[in-house]
């Protein structure tokens, strides 16, 4: 389907954008990993395409690259352009602030987690995400808990989320919502049968001395 060939090309080209990203910062694989506690295949495997990250190796990676989200589902498409017609296919172009559902930006993470950005351009400093979570999916493969620069703040359109901040476990149901520091390490994850379904709102993450997830 169209769909599904477009949200290919996106994720093909995002190895491709970390890898000339941490190249103009003149860091090594192997560097970069140690700085992240990651291994050096894993970072090659994430470059070339072969895996995916999860959302805190994700938040951890372009963090340390100082990249933002946007930049990463987006590559320098919008650079130049001043004729309302940014991008490629499916972008509804830097004049119109309307982004209809299949123009989203999208992101598969590894543990079942998808992220579908919902601004049409740049927002410096901020991450607008219909965020889906499959049965199963969390923000982390294992009980490990993440933490970055920011503030956060959700809401829950379907499904059962469970986040854990801190040493607390709060359950959120179609309805809640919630804010909170995105320095304190936390882990969200689908605690229920359905896939969850939630607007996600972080900002602030670009701030300098960083934290990372873990």
């Amino acid at each position: 389907m169209a769909g599904d060939l477009k949200m290919t090309e996106e994720l093909d080209g995002i190895g491709g954008r970390l890898r000339a990203e941490r190249t103009k910062a003149g860091i090594s694989q192997r560097e970069l990993a140690r700085r992240l506690g990651l291994s050096a295949s894993l970072i090659s495997q994430l470059e070339s395409g072969l895996s995916k990250p999860s959302v805190g190796t994700l938040y951890a990676i372009v963090t340390e690259l100082d990249l933002s989200l946007d930049k990463l589902l987006r590559g320098d498409e919008n650079a130049g352009r001043d004729d309302g017609v940014a991008g490629s296919s499916g972008n509804n172009g830097r004049g119109s602030p309307l982004v209809h559902p299949e123009m989203r930006k999208v992101i598969d993470l590894a543990s079942g987690v998808r992220w579908e950005q919902l601004t049409a351009d740049t927002e410096e400093g901020v991450d607008f995400l219909h965020a889906i979570y499959e049965v199963g999916g969390a923000s982390t493969p294992d009980e490990s808990l993440m933490r970055h620069h920011g503030r956060e703040y959700g809401y829950v359109v379907s499904g059962k989320m469970g986040i854990q901040l801190g040493f607390e476990l709060l359950e959120l149901e179609p309805g809640d919502s919630i804010a909170f520091d995105s320095t304190e390490p936390h882990r969200l994850f689908n605690m229920g049968d359905e896939p969850v379904h939630a607007i996600w709102f972080v900002v602030g993450r670009g701030a300098d001395d960083r934290a990372h997830g873990d």
